[in-house]
């Protein structure tokens, strides 16, 4: 990506839904960015989001719900 910069100001944002219910220990992910998924913590919207290829984030999600981690 040439521009390491995305206006995320309009992103509509989705709370994982692992997140517990008191709000806490969130995550929260942009689903409709194309080819990127940005990932913020949902205890501080306004700061900084890690921007992934979706390829790598599907990866990783995958990688969770298999348990198929180092060290996990």
């Amino acid at each position: 990506m040439a521009n390491s910069h995305v206006d995320l100001s309009t992103a509509s944002w989705r709370k994982s839904s692992y997140s517990n219910g008191d709000g806490g220990d969130c995550v929260e992910v942009v689903d409709d960015l194309p080819g990127i998924v940005p990932v913020r913590d949902s205890k501080d919207p306004h700061g900084p989001a890690i921007v992934f290829p979706t390829a790598a984030w599907s990866t990783f999600v995958t990688a969770v719900k298999d348990t198929d981690l180092p060290g996990v």
